[in-house]
């Protein structure tokens, strides 16, 4: 029931106590407006790192070759492994798990000078031989065009798709599909165009990229039936670790490599990878909350002990209150009331300029930047207001029972 009696004592305190009033409303909404921040900071980063995530397929992998570290089977150690199309047929048929196995080979455009022509231009790109699987491992954002097609792995045509990068260096305004580039001496048909889903370096890296159908490549550049390294993905009733180590074990007994040398291949889980990010984010997350509710608890407290001094500073005017008949459960709800109204103006001013803040940080964040848009949650930033209520209202139940408990004579008394 409103009782206008009671709010109008409590702004003609507010009124007389305006400075001690507002830090104890900064002190409360710091905290609310510390959790708004840290959590769309927080999120922001997230959005950041699973926007460039989203550019691999999460069940996927990759594998490489390198140097055996343990003498074994008569070899001695030092010696490089090396991967060819025996071991890609191989690891199709013993390992069930495999959704995709790609057979990966490349020409580094970036330690080198210009490999790649058209007309009077030139440029230093990194040259991919891969199949047309490849695009479900790392996702590719088709701009015109298409991607490598079976057709072009059966018969190795010499095509070509390019990097929207690549595109404005040699092309500049021209149409590029249907043209031919010369790599490394061998003319290729650009079949299409296309864009990297990641962002930053990472992007650029990625649009600085041809991609030419693996047998295509292993003829025109002389690889033979050599294979560099290799990107996989499992079926979704397996679990890559598992799939990774079977493929680790299987070319360790093809390749007469000891058990013992973990060394020899080397390998890399996106699985993994993304459990560990998103536990980091979780363990940011905890972080956020603990430093937050530390923060509302400190509020909390500081609102008690200002309510402390209210009633104190009150003695007599409580006094006469219950000399003219006013009940404890009366004088209880003006002193929790004052504590929830304070709490409740800190918390919503802090909630609602914490919101506009991120908002505007929202608005000029550069959409390709390593951090992405922050964005607070408004139910989780709700709820930690409702949590300060609550705890206003907890705030407010000592000083509430110490004005209850005021004697009317001896308050009367009270200078």
């Amino acid at each position: 029931m409103f009782d206008l009696d009671k709010w109008q004592e409590i702004f003609i305190t507010i009124k007389k106590n305006k400075l001690r009033t507002f830090l104890t409303v900064f002190g409360i909404g710091w905290g609310i407006f510390m959790i708004v921040i840290l959590l769309g900071a927080g999120k922001g980063l997230q959005n950041g790192v699973e926007r460039d995530f989203s550019a691999w397929a999460t069940n996927s992998g990759f594998f490489w070759s390198r140097r055996t570290t343990i003498s074994y089977g008569g070899f001695q150690p030092g010696r490089r492994v090396r991967f060819t199309n025996k071991d890609t047929e191989m690891l199709r048929k013993k390992i069930s798990g495999l959704a995709y196995l790609a057979p990966r080979n490349q020409l580094s455009g970036f330690n080198g000078g210009d490999n790649v022509y058209y007309n009077n231009k030139t440029g230093n790109f990194s040259v991919y031989g891969d199949y047309p699987g490849y695009i479900s491992i790392q996702k590719l954002d088709i701009q015109e065009g298409r991607f490598i097609n079976d057709k072009d792995i059966e018969d190795s045509r010499k095509v070509a798709v390019i990097g929207r990068y690549v595109q404005k260096v040699l092309f500049e305004q021209e149409e590029p599909i249907g043209k031919y580039i010369k790599i490394n001496g061998v003319n290729f048909l650009i079949v299409g165009v296309f864009d990297s889903r990641r962002s930053g370096e990472q992007a650029d890296r990625d649009t600085q990229t041809i991609y030419t159908p693996f047998t295509t490549f292993q003829t025109a550049f002389n690889y033979g039936n050599n294979v560099g390294w290799y990107a996989y993905s499992v079926k979704d009733s397996y679990n890559v670790s598992d799939v990774e180590e079977e493929i680790l074990s299987t070319l360790r007994e093809a390749h007469d490599i000891s058990p013992l040398d973990l060394d020899a291949i080397g390998s890399n889980n996106l699985e993994e990878e993304f459990k560990e990010v998103s536990g980091l984010f979780q363990g940011i997350n905890v972080f956020t909350w603990m430093v937050g509710i530390s923060t509302l608890l400190a509020g909390v407290i500081g609102v008690s002990n200002i309510m402390l001094i209210i009633v104190k500073e009150r003695t007599k005017e409580i006094g006469i209150r219950k000399a003219l008949g006013a009940t404890p459960v009366s004088i209880i709800s003006l002193i929790i009331q004052e504590s929830i109204f304070l709490t409740t103006i800190g918390g919503y001013v802090a909630l609602v300029t914490g919101v506009v803040l991120i908002e505007a940080i929202a608005q000029v964040v550069p959409p390709d930047g390593f951090m992405g848009p922050p964005e607070v949650d408004i139910k989780v930033a709700a709820g930690a207001l409702g949590l300060l209520i609550i705890g206003g209202a907890l705030a407010g139940i000592l000083p509430a029972r110490k004005a209850a408990a005021v004697s009317p004579i001896e308050a009367i008394r009270v200078d």
